[in-house]
């Protein structure tokens, strides 16, 4: 996009609404992703085949987007980061609570500091080194279990969700990284393509292993929904492309933590335990580390990105 087309933020509320809209795609995205566990087929499946869907959707508009991969190696790196960051995020809302899989998602920036410290060689800050102080405090209360000595997960949800996080912060870093030298529909690709390769040798390995069942067949009731979700999940990235273009990058990083109300309120809406005052400290300390690399001095990157 040129800056001739980026407007003052303050001029038109559409681009806040915009990241809204993705904020609130993600955010209720265990729900369908669950509808489809019902019907038979495991996220991982599903993750094939929505993202699938979307990558085959965007080459349509834009053929020559996957040649960039070719000519860009260095995409792939993105490519499992983005496969990663999906598949496990995905999978865990499906089976876990969904507001200690978003919580434990969003230590990202502590280890987007990590990260960044070796792959980009950035110095820790006492800005920085506060941001992983409170991130890990707020791990702490949230994993820790009533009468347990050591805050640790607790299933394979929650190692889903650290994992998801970790993934992410590695995947911005790399999109920080290669920014400057591919173009958006190439990386736009490559996450994609990212999530259906990562997804999908997962899926076939647990399947052949007999863990998870094979995708059942094609049916309208849950083939439908499937279409819905790309078709969501397509809108909800021209909605961050839109509004992050005509944003900064704090304004973008604060209103997409937003994602997190709209999770933890559709939970609870739909029948899930409302978190206890626990999980509310953590998730104050872990929403304040968000926060924090937000808006401070040692933020980087402009905002998040993920397929989506």
């Amino acid at each position: 996009m040129s800056a001739t087309s980026v407007l003052p933020a303050a001029t038109s509320p559409w681009p806040v609404l915009a990241l809204l809209l993705n904020a609130l795609v993600w955010g209720l995205s265990w729900w369908p992703f669950r509808v489809l566990q019902g019907h038979g087929l495991h996220p991982l499946w599903a993750t094939v085949v929505v993202y699938g869907l979307a990558a085959l959707a965007i080459l349509a508009w834009r053929p020559g987007a996957a040649a960039q991969i070719v000519r860009q190696p260095a995409l792939w790196l993105l490519a499992l980061g983005s496969g990663a960051t999906n598949a496990a995020f995905n999978w865990a809302v499906s089976i876990g609570d969904v507001v200690r899989v978003v919580l434990l998602f969003y230590l990202m920036p502590l280890w987007s500091v990590l990260l960044a410290r070796v792959v980009l060689h950035e110095h820790f800050t006492p800005h920085t080194l506060l941001r992983v102080g409170l991130a890990l405090a707020g791990a702490a209360i949230v994993l820790k279990p009533e009468g347990a000595a050591w805050p640790l997960p607790r299933g394979l949800a929650d190692w889903l969700g650290l994992f998801g996080g970790f993934a992410f912060a590695f995947n911005s870093v790399m999109l920080r990284r290669l920014a400057p030298r591919t173009q958006e529909e190439g990386r736009a690709v490559a996450m994609l393509f990212g999530c259906v390769l990562v997804a999908g040798v997962l899926a076939s390995a647990l399947s052949a292993g007999g863990v998870a069942p094979w995708p059942p067949a094609l049916q309208a009731g849950w083939a439908w929904v499937a279409v819905a979700m790309a078709g969501a999940f397509m809108l909800s990235n021209l909605a961050y492309q839109y509004g992050a273009a005509r944003l900064p990058a704090s304004v973008t990083s604060v209103v997409m933590l937003t994602e997190v109300v709209f999770a933890s309120a559709s939970s609870i809406a739909v029948g899930g335990a409302a978190p206890d005052g626990r999980t509310l400290l953590g998730a104050l300390l872990i929403v304040g580390a968000a926060l924090l690399a937000a808006v401070g001095p040692a933020r980087w990157g402009r905002g998040r990105r993920r397929p989506g």
